[in-house]
Protein backbone atom coordinates (compact mmCIF):
# COMPACT_ATOMS: atom_id res chain seq x y z
CA UNK A 1 0.00 0.00 0.00
CA UNK A 2 2.94 2.39 0.74
CA UNK A 3 4.52 1.72 -2.09
CA UNK A 4 1.36 2.47 -4.20
CA UNK A 5 0.89 5.66 -2.34
CA UNK A 6 4.12 7.15 -3.35
CA UNK A 7 4.30 5.75 -6.62
CA UNK A 8 0.94 7.80 -7.46
CA UNK A 9 2.54 10.98 -5.44
CA UNK A 10 5.19 10.58 -7.72
CA UNK A 11 3.76 10.32 -11.55
CA UNK A 12 1.23 13.39 -9.86
CA UNK A 13 1.83 16.59 -10.29
CA UNK A 14 -1.00 17.60 -8.49
CA UNK A 15 -0.98 15.37 -5.47
CA UNK A 16 -0.83 17.11 -2.28
CA UNK A 17 2.64 15.77 -1.27
CA UNK A 18 4.49 17.24 -4.17
CA UNK A 19 2.52 20.38 -5.43
CA UNK A 20 2.63 23.08 -2.76
CA UNK A 21 -0.26 24.67 -4.52
CA UNK A 22 -2.71 21.12 -4.07
CA UNK A 23 -1.21 21.45 -0.23
CA UNK A 24 -2.92 24.65 0.23
CA UNK A 25 -6.31 23.92 -1.63
CA UNK A 26 -6.41 20.53 0.46
CA UNK A 27 -5.44 23.20 4.27
CA UNK A 28 -8.39 25.04 2.46
CA UNK A 29 -11.04 22.51 2.37
CA UNK A 30 -9.81 21.98 6.46
CA UNK A 31 -11.34 25.64 6.72
CA UNK A 32 -15.52 24.36 5.64
CA UNK A 33 -15.67 22.83 9.20
CA UNK A 34 -15.26 25.68 11.71
CA UNK A 35 -17.77 27.79 8.91
CA UNK A 36 -20.21 25.46 9.78
CA UNK A 37 -19.86 25.69 13.20
CA UNK A 38 -17.57 28.05 14.81
CA UNK A 39 -18.37 30.94 12.57
CA UNK A 40 -22.09 30.17 14.11
CA UNK A 41 -21.28 30.56 17.30
CA UNK A 42 -21.07 34.46 17.90
CA UNK A 43 -24.15 35.00 16.18
CA UNK A 44 -26.03 32.35 18.22
CA UNK A 45 -28.00 34.83 20.67
CA UNK A 46 -28.58 36.86 17.53
CA UNK A 47 -30.82 34.33 16.41
CA UNK A 48 -32.47 33.26 19.30
CA UNK A 49 -33.52 37.01 19.43
CA UNK A 50 -34.48 37.16 15.57
CA UNK A 51 -36.80 34.06 15.81
CA UNK A 52 -38.02 33.85 19.10
CA UNK A 53 -36.20 30.59 20.21
CA UNK A 54 -36.08 28.88 23.47
CA UNK A 55 -32.12 27.72 24.57
CA UNK A 56 -32.55 24.54 23.88
CA UNK A 57 -33.94 25.34 20.44
CA UNK A 58 -31.21 27.58 19.94
CA UNK A 59 -28.75 25.05 20.46
CA UNK A 60 -30.29 22.58 18.10
CA UNK A 61 -28.81 24.97 15.35
CA UNK A 62 -25.48 23.97 16.58
CA UNK A 63 -25.84 20.54 17.66
CA UNK A 64 -28.06 19.42 14.89
CA UNK A 65 -25.34 20.49 12.61
CA UNK A 66 -22.74 18.30 14.38
CA UNK A 67 -25.10 15.26 14.72
CA UNK A 68 -25.48 15.41 10.49
CA UNK A 69 -22.15 15.95 10.43
CA UNK A 70 -20.90 13.15 12.31
CA UNK A 71 -22.99 10.43 10.33
CA UNK A 72 -22.07 12.67 6.82
CA UNK A 73 -18.50 11.83 7.71
CA UNK A 74 -19.16 7.81 8.12
CA UNK A 75 -20.68 8.22 4.42
CA UNK A 76 -17.78 10.17 3.06
CA UNK A 77 -15.32 7.91 4.08
CA UNK A 78 -16.44 4.60 3.18
CA UNK A 79 -17.70 6.91 -0.21
CA UNK A 80 -14.05 7.70 -0.83
CA UNK A 81 -12.72 3.87 -0.30
CA UNK A 82 -15.01 2.94 -3.10
CA UNK A 83 -15.63 5.70 -6.12
CA UNK A 84 -12.29 7.78 -5.03
CA UNK A 85 -11.60 10.50 -3.19
CA UNK A 86 -12.34 13.96 -5.86
CA UNK A 87 -15.80 13.46 -6.93
CA UNK A 88 -16.51 12.78 -3.32
CA UNK A 89 -15.29 15.53 -2.23
CA UNK A 90 -16.45 18.06 -5.10
CA UNK A 91 -19.95 16.58 -4.43
CA UNK A 92 -19.88 17.73 -0.53
CA UNK A 93 -18.52 20.88 -1.44
CA UNK A 94 -21.63 21.26 -3.67
CA UNK A 95 -23.86 20.45 -1.21
CA UNK A 96 -21.88 22.93 1.31
CA UNK A 97 -22.40 26.17 -1.37
CA UNK A 98 -26.04 25.07 -1.33
CA UNK A 99 -26.40 24.83 2.47
CA UNK A 100 -25.35 28.06 2.78
CA UNK A 101 -27.26 29.82 0.08
CA UNK A 102 -30.40 28.76 1.94
CA UNK A 103 -29.35 29.98 5.38
CA UNK A 104 -28.75 33.34 3.89
CA UNK A 105 -32.58 33.09 2.27
CA UNK A 106 -34.41 31.62 5.24
CA UNK A 107 -37.08 33.76 6.14
CA UNK A 108 -37.64 31.66 9.59
CA UNK A 109 -35.82 29.23 12.08
CA UNK A 110 -37.42 25.62 10.37
CA UNK A 111 -35.89 26.68 6.94
CA UNK A 112 -32.62 28.05 8.90
CA UNK A 113 -32.32 24.88 10.55
CA UNK A 114 -32.41 22.98 7.13
CA UNK A 115 -29.87 25.12 5.22
CA UNK A 116 -27.54 24.29 8.89
CA UNK A 117 -27.95 20.74 8.46
CA UNK A 118 -27.52 20.69 4.41
CA UNK A 119 -24.39 22.90 5.43
CA UNK A 120 -23.01 20.76 7.48
CA UNK A 121 -23.86 17.74 5.12
CA UNK A 122 -21.51 19.36 2.59
CA UNK A 123 -18.79 19.65 5.64
CA UNK A 124 -18.61 16.26 6.91
CA UNK A 125 -16.63 15.52 3.11
CA UNK A 126 -13.46 17.60 4.04
CA UNK A 127 -13.58 16.77 7.93
CA UNK A 128 -13.06 13.29 7.03
CA UNK A 129 -11.55 13.36 3.12
CA UNK A 130 -8.72 15.88 4.33
CA UNK A 131 -6.82 13.09 6.31
CA UNK A 132 -8.09 10.42 4.16
CA UNK A 133 -6.17 12.40 1.34
CA UNK A 134 -2.93 13.34 3.37
CA UNK A 135 -2.61 9.68 3.92
CA UNK A 136 -2.74 8.92 0.30
CA UNK A 137 -0.35 11.65 -0.69
CA UNK A 138 1.97 11.06 2.56
CA UNK A 139 2.28 7.80 3.41
CA UNK A 140 2.04 5.99 6.94
CA UNK A 141 5.76 7.74 8.12
CA UNK A 142 4.94 11.21 7.74
CA UNK A 143 1.23 10.84 8.77
CA UNK A 144 1.69 12.84 11.64
CA UNK A 145 3.34 15.93 11.04
CA UNK A 146 1.10 15.79 7.91
CA UNK A 147 -2.14 15.86 10.27
CA UNK A 148 -0.34 18.46 12.66
CA UNK A 149 0.38 20.41 9.70
CA UNK A 150 -2.76 20.52 8.26
CA UNK A 151 -4.32 21.14 11.98
CA UNK A 152 -2.73 23.94 11.86
CA UNK A 153 -3.80 25.34 9.30
CA UNK A 154 -7.22 24.12 10.47
CA UNK A 155 -6.77 26.60 13.38
CA UNK A 156 -7.03 29.63 11.15
CA UNK A 157 -10.76 28.71 10.88
CA UNK A 158 -11.85 28.36 14.32
CA UNK A 159 -9.47 31.71 14.76
CA UNK A 160 -10.89 33.96 12.05
CA UNK A 161 -14.52 32.56 11.50
CA UNK A 162 -15.93 33.52 15.40
CA UNK A 163 -14.38 37.13 15.04
CA UNK A 164 -15.40 37.83 11.98
CA UNK A 165 -18.66 36.70 12.22
CA UNK A 166 -19.15 38.94 15.18
CA UNK A 167 -17.88 41.71 13.75
CA UNK A 168 -19.86 41.39 10.80
CA UNK A 169 -22.89 40.26 13.27
CA UNK A 170 -22.73 43.84 15.12
CA UNK A 171 -22.40 45.97 11.90
CA UNK A 172 -25.17 43.95 9.67
CA UNK A 173 -26.80 41.37 11.48
CA UNK A 174 -26.74 37.78 11.66
CA UNK A 175 -27.41 36.94 7.74
CA UNK A 176 -24.06 38.86 6.98
CA UNK A 177 -21.96 35.82 8.66
CA UNK A 178 -23.81 33.31 6.32
CA UNK A 179 -23.08 35.40 3.28
CA UNK A 180 -19.48 35.63 4.09
CA UNK A 181 -19.54 31.60 4.31
CA UNK A 182 -21.39 31.43 1.32
CA UNK A 183 -18.64 33.23 -0.58
CA UNK A 184 -15.74 31.27 1.18
CA UNK A 185 -17.12 27.87 0.18
CA UNK A 186 -17.23 29.35 -3.38
CA UNK A 187 -14.12 30.08 -3.30
CA UNK A 188 -12.53 26.87 -1.96
CA UNK A 189 -14.80 24.92 -4.35
CA UNK A 190 -12.76 26.37 -6.93
CA UNK A 191 -9.64 25.75 -5.59
CA UNK A 192 -10.19 21.79 -4.95
CA UNK A 193 -12.00 21.27 -8.50
CA UNK A 194 -8.45 23.04 -10.12
CA UNK A 195 -5.66 21.48 -7.99
CA UNK A 196 -7.07 18.43 -6.26
CA UNK A 197 -6.57 15.25 -8.20
CA UNK A 198 -7.48 11.67 -7.29
CA UNK A 199 -5.10 10.09 -4.86
CA UNK A 200 -6.54 7.18 -4.14
CA UNK A 201 -4.06 4.40 -5.10
CA UNK A 202 -5.21 2.53 -8.76
CA UNK A 203 -5.27 -0.80 -6.80
CA UNK A 204 -7.27 0.11 -3.49
CA UNK A 205 -8.87 -2.68 -2.05
CA UNK A 206 -12.18 -0.64 -1.32
CA UNK A 207 -15.67 -2.28 0.39
CA UNK A 208 -18.17 -3.49 -1.96
CA UNK A 209 -21.00 -3.67 -0.25
CA UNK A 210 -22.82 -2.41 2.60
CA UNK A 211 -22.25 -5.88 4.52
CA UNK A 212 -18.91 -5.64 3.47
CA UNK A 213 -19.06 -2.23 4.98
CA UNK A 214 -20.46 -3.40 8.31
CA UNK A 215 -17.43 -6.20 8.55
CA UNK A 216 -15.49 -3.41 8.19
CA UNK A 217 -16.63 -1.38 10.92
CA UNK A 218 -17.25 -4.56 12.75
CA UNK A 219 -13.02 -5.12 12.06
CA UNK A 220 -12.24 -1.70 13.53
CA UNK A 221 -14.32 -1.79 16.72
CA UNK A 222 -12.91 -5.35 17.33
CA UNK A 223 -9.05 -3.28 17.81
CA UNK A 224 -9.36 -2.33 21.15
CA UNK A 225 -6.38 0.27 19.99
CA UNK A 226 -8.84 2.16 17.58
CA UNK A 227 -11.74 2.23 20.25
CA UNK A 228 -9.65 3.73 23.13
CA UNK A 229 -7.86 6.32 20.02
CA UNK A 230 -10.93 7.77 18.61
CA UNK A 231 -12.95 7.70 21.82
CA UNK A 232 -10.25 10.20 23.72
CA UNK A 233 -10.49 12.23 20.20
CA UNK A 234 -14.26 12.03 20.67
CA UNK A 235 -15.34 13.41 24.21
CA UNK A 236 -12.05 15.27 23.79
CA UNK A 237 -13.94 17.40 21.39
CA UNK A 238 -17.10 17.43 23.70
CA UNK A 239 -15.14 19.01 26.01
CA UNK A 240 -14.72 21.98 23.79
CA UNK A 241 -18.18 22.14 22.16
CA UNK A 242 -19.47 21.96 25.31
CA UNK A 243 -17.41 25.18 26.50
CA UNK A 244 -18.23 27.07 23.46
CA UNK A 245 -21.51 26.61 23.40
CA UNK A 246 -21.62 27.72 26.77
CA UNK A 247 -19.42 30.68 26.76
CA UNK A 248 -21.74 31.93 23.61
CA UNK A 249 -24.52 32.51 26.08
CA UNK A 250 -22.89 33.46 29.25
CA UNK A 251 -21.29 36.33 27.80
CA UNK A 252 -24.21 37.67 26.18
CA UNK A 253 -26.37 37.16 28.82
CA UNK A 254 -24.51 37.12 32.37
CA UNK A 255 -21.82 39.46 31.38
CA UNK A 256 -23.55 41.44 28.32
CA UNK A 257 -20.47 41.52 26.71
CA UNK A 258 -21.14 42.19 22.27
CA UNK A 259 -20.77 39.10 19.88
CA UNK A 260 -17.33 40.76 18.58
CA UNK A 261 -15.65 40.52 21.88
CA UNK A 262 -16.91 37.32 22.29
CA UNK A 263 -15.13 36.64 19.28
CA UNK A 264 -12.23 38.09 19.99
CA UNK A 265 -12.17 36.20 23.49
CA UNK A 266 -13.03 32.82 21.54
CA UNK A 267 -9.34 33.15 19.86
CA UNK A 268 -7.97 31.69 22.87
CA UNK A 269 -9.30 28.38 21.54
CA UNK A 270 -8.11 28.11 18.11
CA UNK A 271 -4.43 29.64 19.45
CA UNK A 272 -4.09 26.76 21.77
CA UNK A 273 -5.03 24.03 19.49
CA UNK A 274 -2.62 25.76 17.02
CA UNK A 275 0.40 25.93 19.57
CA UNK A 276 -1.04 22.26 20.80
CA UNK A 277 -0.09 20.70 17.21
CA UNK A 278 2.93 22.83 16.49
CA UNK A 279 4.65 21.12 19.45
CA UNK A 280 3.42 17.62 17.71
CA UNK A 281 5.05 18.70 14.98
CA UNK A 282 8.32 19.03 16.83
CA UNK A 283 7.86 15.67 18.36
CA UNK A 284 6.77 13.67 15.75
CA UNK A 285 9.03 10.18 15.65
CA UNK A 286 10.65 11.22 19.23
CA UNK A 287 7.58 10.28 21.70
CA UNK A 288 5.14 7.70 21.34
CA UNK A 289 1.61 8.30 20.29
CA UNK A 290 0.57 6.56 23.58
CA UNK A 291 2.71 8.64 25.87
CA UNK A 292 1.70 11.67 23.60
CA UNK A 293 -1.97 11.01 24.05
CA UNK A 294 -2.27 10.20 27.40
CA UNK A 295 -0.60 13.55 27.81
CA UNK A 296 -3.05 15.43 26.27
CA UNK A 297 -5.90 13.62 28.36
CA UNK A 298 -4.31 14.96 31.57
CA UNK A 299 -3.69 18.48 30.72
CA UNK A 300 -7.40 18.75 29.25
CA UNK A 301 -8.82 17.02 32.45
CA UNK A 302 -6.82 19.68 34.71
CA UNK A 303 -8.15 22.39 32.80
CA UNK A 304 -11.74 21.29 33.22
CA UNK A 305 -11.09 20.76 36.70
CA UNK A 306 -9.58 24.40 37.11
CA UNK A 307 -12.55 25.93 35.26
CA UNK A 308 -14.80 23.85 37.48
CA UNK A 309 -13.33 25.13 40.43
CA UNK A 310 -13.42 28.52 39.75
CA UNK A 311 -17.25 28.95 38.70
CA UNK A 312 -18.21 26.80 42.32
CA UNK A 313 -16.48 29.47 43.97
CA UNK A 314 -18.57 32.36 42.22
CA UNK A 315 -15.94 33.44 39.46
CA UNK A 316 -17.17 34.34 36.15
CA UNK A 317 -15.86 36.35 33.99
CA UNK A 318 -14.04 36.35 30.60
CA UNK A 319 -10.57 34.84 31.95
CA UNK A 320 -12.90 32.25 33.56
CA UNK A 321 -14.28 31.06 30.23
CA UNK A 322 -11.48 31.25 27.98
CA UNK A 323 -7.78 30.76 29.70
CA UNK A 324 -9.18 27.05 30.62
CA UNK A 325 -10.43 26.24 26.89
CA UNK A 326 -7.26 27.51 25.89
CA UNK A 327 -5.49 24.68 28.10
CA UNK A 328 -7.93 22.09 26.94
CA UNK A 329 -7.27 22.45 23.41
CA UNK A 330 -3.44 23.07 23.77
CA UNK A 331 -3.93 19.48 24.94
CA UNK A 332 -6.29 18.59 21.80
CA UNK A 333 -3.40 19.65 19.59
CA UNK A 334 -0.73 17.40 21.72
CA UNK A 335 -2.68 14.46 21.29
CA UNK A 336 -5.30 14.83 18.43
CA UNK A 337 -2.87 14.00 15.97
CA UNK A 338 -1.39 11.27 17.20
CA UNK A 339 -4.55 9.80 18.45
CA UNK A 340 -5.78 10.09 14.90
CA UNK A 341 -3.05 8.66 13.14
CA UNK A 342 -3.12 6.00 15.81
CA UNK A 343 -6.87 4.83 14.51
CA UNK A 344 -6.30 5.34 11.16
CA UNK A 345 -3.25 3.15 11.15
CA UNK A 346 -4.64 0.51 12.33
CA UNK A 347 -6.35 -1.38 9.31
CA UNK A 348 -4.49 0.08 6.17
CA UNK A 349 -7.04 -0.90 3.97
CA UNK A 350 -9.90 0.54 5.68
CA UNK A 351 -8.48 4.00 6.46
CA UNK A 352 -11.26 5.71 4.58
CA UNK A 353 -13.55 3.83 7.14
CA UNK A 354 -11.34 4.45 9.87
CA UNK A 355 -11.00 8.38 9.38
CA UNK A 356 -14.54 8.33 9.19
CA UNK A 357 -15.58 6.78 11.95
CA UNK A 358 -12.89 8.85 13.94
CA UNK A 359 -14.63 12.16 12.88
CA UNK A 360 -17.95 11.08 13.25
CA UNK A 361 -17.40 10.03 17.22
CA UNK A 362 -15.72 14.15 17.47
CA UNK A 363 -19.02 15.39 16.06
CA UNK A 364 -21.56 13.12 17.56
CA UNK A 365 -20.35 13.42 20.87
CA UNK A 366 -19.92 17.10 20.90
CA UNK A 367 -22.99 17.20 19.46
CA UNK A 368 -24.67 15.28 22.29
CA UNK A 369 -22.65 17.08 24.94
CA UNK A 370 -23.86 19.90 23.52
CA UNK A 371 -27.22 19.13 23.55
CA UNK A 372 -27.43 17.91 26.93
CA UNK A 373 -26.17 21.48 27.75
CA UNK A 374 -29.04 23.12 26.09
CA UNK A 375 -31.75 21.33 27.41
CA UNK A 376 -30.46 21.96 30.87
CA UNK A 377 -29.42 25.46 30.51
CA UNK A 378 -30.41 27.24 32.98
CA UNK A 379 -28.83 30.87 33.19
CA UNK A 380 -26.27 29.11 35.72
CA UNK A 381 -22.66 27.49 35.19
CA UNK A 382 -23.72 24.46 36.66
CA UNK A 383 -24.84 23.07 33.17
CA UNK A 384 -21.45 23.85 32.11
CA UNK A 385 -19.97 21.94 35.18
CA UNK A 386 -21.70 18.82 34.66
CA UNK A 387 -21.47 18.19 30.89
CA UNK A 388 -18.08 19.13 30.29
CA UNK A 389 -16.75 17.36 33.67
CA UNK A 390 -18.43 13.73 32.66
CA UNK A 391 -16.97 14.15 29.10
CA UNK A 392 -13.31 15.44 30.80
CA UNK A 393 -13.27 12.37 32.90
CA UNK A 394 -13.79 10.30 29.68
CA UNK A 395 -11.12 11.62 28.05
CA UNK A 396 -8.71 10.60 31.00
CA UNK A 397 -9.95 7.27 31.05
CA UNK A 398 -9.55 6.90 27.10
CA UNK A 399 -5.84 8.31 27.47
CA UNK A 400 -5.10 6.03 30.21
CA UNK A 401 -6.33 2.89 28.44
CA UNK A 402 -4.49 3.45 25.78
CA UNK A 403 -1.27 3.75 27.90
CA UNK A 404 -1.93 0.70 29.67
CA UNK A 405 -2.57 -0.91 26.39
CA UNK A 406 0.35 0.04 24.71
CA UNK A 407 2.90 -2.37 22.60
CA UNK A 408 4.98 -4.06 24.67
CA UNK A 409 8.66 -4.19 23.49
CA UNK A 410 9.58 -7.71 22.73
Amino acid sequence: MADAQSRQTRDDPQAPGKDPSAAFALASISFIGPLAIHAYLPVMPGVRDAFQLSEAQSQLNFSAPLFVMAFATLIYGSMADRYGRRPVLLTGLTLFIAGSALCVAAPNAPLLLAGRIVQAAGAGCGIALVRTIARDAYGAERLVKAIAYLTMAYTLGPALAPVAGGFLYDAFGWRASFIAILVCAVLIWIASWRLISETRPRNYAATQSFRGLLRGYGELFSRWRFCVFVCQSGFSSAVFFTMAAASTGLMKDQLQRPASEFGLYFMAFPIGFFMGNWISTRLSGKVRLEAMVLAGSVLATAANFGQCAFLLGGVLNPAVLFLPGFFVTLAQGLSLPYAQAGAIATIPRLTGTASGIGVFLQSFLGAIATQVYGVFSNGTVYPLIWVSTFCAVAVLASGVAAWLGRPRPG
